[in-house]
């Protein structure tokens, strides 16, 4: 059944009803951070525009954000290979007057698309961002998420072992000669692919999103250990390659099967942190704080939580930590990364 934007709408208005259940207040409010991760998008009648994203953050130290790419607003006519440009000069408009709450530098950072496979034709596709991008663009997302079983959806066009095609390793080392970087989403079993692009492009930064998509829905609901303890074997072999970055979030997500939307009210902070515990220590033994960076991926994991739920949650996770070790996580990485 094709949903309709009044469906939409009123999916988002219960959403939005289940989250104002959540009555947390930010914890340290005045400590900085920069969230590397989210999207804006008008889709039928579920938006997700700075008024909404600024009412969400209100009330923390937010000092900038990252644009991910989503696949929206690509130009309607024009080559093929170029209209994705189009989201990043509609994203590089949409906020070139305005700022948050606390003056938060919406968007100081664009991650847009580009068609890897291209190779070195995608110079073209890259020097078009550059200059859509107002002086915000810094890299591109190339997702390649997939999994063998159909019951788990691919968001973007994908096949198995993209990373590792000669073409778009050629692609990608057109990012490393221009200063950019490359956003990666995979799916746990794809971690491999990953490395193997991490070898091709010794010089190239290469983020991995979400945690390293561990999954929890379909063929994995039932295997919530088993998933773990492979992907915890994956993510070891990350430590060596210091041109590999992990953003920690994403478990908000639905496919990664905690069904925190399924509960009467929003989970806490504390049930989100205590959850996601064994994940952290993971990313932190494999990648270190100097190279990860917590991550909102708004308005998705809004479908989970709340903001102030999710960035209290982070900062209990690095409570422990070192002062340099909790700024790194929270804000350094991704200044560093993004060059913002």
């Amino acid at each position: 059944m094709t949903q309709t934007g009044s469906d939409a709408a009123e999916r988002q208005q219960r959403w939005d009803d289940w989250l104002n259940l959540s009555k947390e207040a930010p914890l340290d409010p005045d400590t900085p951070i920069i969230d590397p991760h989210h999207h804006l998008w008008d889709r039928g009648g579920h938006t997700y525009l700075p008024d909404q994203f600024n009412a969400d953050t209100k009330g923390h130290a937010l000092l900038a954000t990252v644009y991910v790419e989503c696949r929206s607003r690509y130009w309607a006519q024009g080559p093929e290979h170029l209209r994705p440009v189009g989201e990043t000069q509609y994203v590089a408009e949409l906020v070139a007057d305005r700022t948050g709450p606390n003056s938060t530098a919406l968007c100081a950072g664009i991650l847009g698309f580009a068609d890897l496979s291209l190779g070195d034709d995608v110079e073209a596709v890259l020097q078009a961002h550059e200059e859509a991008g107002q002086g915000r663009f810094k890299g591109i997302r190339y997702a390649t998420a997939w999994d063998a079983d159909p019951a788990i959806h691919a968001a973007y066009p994908s096949h198995a072992g993209m990373l590792r095609e000669t073409k778009v390793q050629a692609g990608a080392r057109r990012l490393t000669q221009r200063g950019l970087s490359l956003d990666t989403w995979v799916y746990f079993r794809q971690l491999d692919d990953v490395l193997s692009l991490a070898r091709a492009c010794p010089n190239l930064v290469i983020v991995v999103d979400h945690c390293g998509g561990p999954l929890g829905i379909g063929p994995y609901a039932e295997r919530r250990q088993e998933v773990f303890a492979e992907w915890r074997s994956a993510m070891g072999a990350f430590k060596p390659f210091n041109n590999v970055f992990m953003k920690f979030g994403g478990l908000a997500m639905p496919i990664a099967g905690f069904a925190w939307r399924k509960r009467p009210e929003p989970p806490t902070s504390q049930t989100l942190a205590e959850a996601w515990r064994p994940y952290f220590e993971v990313c932190l033994d494999a990648f270190g704080p100097a190279r990860c960076m917590f991550e909102s991926n708004f308005p998705v994991d809004r479908t989970g939580c709340s903001f102030t739920s999710l960035w209290n949650a982070f900062k209990m996770l690095a409570q422990n930590l070192s002062t340099d070790e909790r700024q790194s996580l929270l804000r350094g990485t991704a200044q560093r990364v993004y060059r913002l």
